[in-house]
């Protein structure tokens, strides 16, 4: 597959802007845009060479490009800017459809969809007070409460709200519900809380999840053990039987070999007898 039919495939799986997420789209538009070609992020940061243009009647038109180089420069000014269209919503391609370069393009969706200075402010305020009072609520299971809590210091961190590694481990552990009171007491007080990641953190507590929720499987493996000592029991009384049964029937066996014995002899006694008389 060449380069074009790659980029070809790449392009539907472009990141879609969405309104209130223009941070988070230019990183991920950056990123991928970089996976297929780092040479179309460069024209979008550093716009295209100017173009050569010639006057015509008092008009200034652009002259089409001639040689290798400004044909190769050409092809990705257009796959940068496509790329770009590619993201925006469809009820907006008609306002960005008429910028044709890839640098001005960039700029104006940011314009229209980027927060300006008293927005982010708001917005940085706003998700301040949501990390304040972010509690876990008791039905909650511990890798929804780590979602939730790593997303808002993330959006806190895209507007330039910083937060030390120890207060984010200390918000994780205040949070969590009174039932995992005995473990945040021992990791509230671990000398390494101020450089240990919230990844590692969460692991560790995952740990104690199941003794925590109540879901260890000891109850289960009680019934399997009852089960299975329920079936050797039976199959002891099975085997007793068969062993009485067995007896039973030896015992039997020779009762009828000694009453055939008891016959034969008695027969025996009266042939003689009879032929005595």
């Amino acid at each position: 597959m060449d380069q074009d039919s790659a980029h070809m495939v790449a392009a539907s799986k472009v990141p879609m802007l969405k309104p209130g997420e223009f941070e988070i789209w230019r990183m991920r538009i950056e990123q991928y845009i970089q996976m297929i070609d780092y040479a179309l992020w460069e024209v979008i940061e550093n716009g295209n060479t100017a173009p050569k243009t010639t006057v015509v009647e008092g008009v200034e038109k652009v002259m089409p490009p001639t040689t290798a180089e400004e044909k190769a420069q050409k092809r990705l000014e257009v796959k940068a800017r496509s790329t770009l269209m590619m993201g925006i919503p469809n009820e907006h391609q008609l306002k960005f459809n008429s910028i044709k370069d890839a640098k001005l393009l960039m700029e104006a969706i940011e314009k229209r969809f980027g927060r300006n200075a008293a927005t982010k402010k708001t917005q940085r305020n706003l998700l301040k007070q949501q990390y304040e009072n972010f509690t876990a609520p008791s039905s909650e299971m511990l890798d929804q409460t780590f979602d939730r809590l790593q997303k808002l210091v993330s959006q806190l961190e895209l507007l330039g709200e910083t937060i030390s590694q120890e207060d984010v481990n200390q918000k994780l552990l205040r949070s969590l519900s009174p039932e995992w009171n005995t473990h945040v007491v021992v990791w509230r007080n671990k000398t390494d809380l101020d450089t240990m990641s919230m990844d590692d953190l969460y692991n560790n507590l995952k740990v104690y999840e199941p003794e925590v929720k109540g879901m260890s499987s000891s109850s289960s493996s009680t019934q399997n053990m009852a089960f299975v000592s329920s079936s050797n029991n039976n199959n002891s009384s099975t085997n007793s039987t068969a062993q009485v049964v067995n007896t039973a029937n030896g015992v039997s066996a020779a009762n009828t070999q000694v009453n055939a014995a008891n016959i034969d002899n008695l027969s025996d006694a009266v042939i003689c007898a009879f032929l005595a008389s």
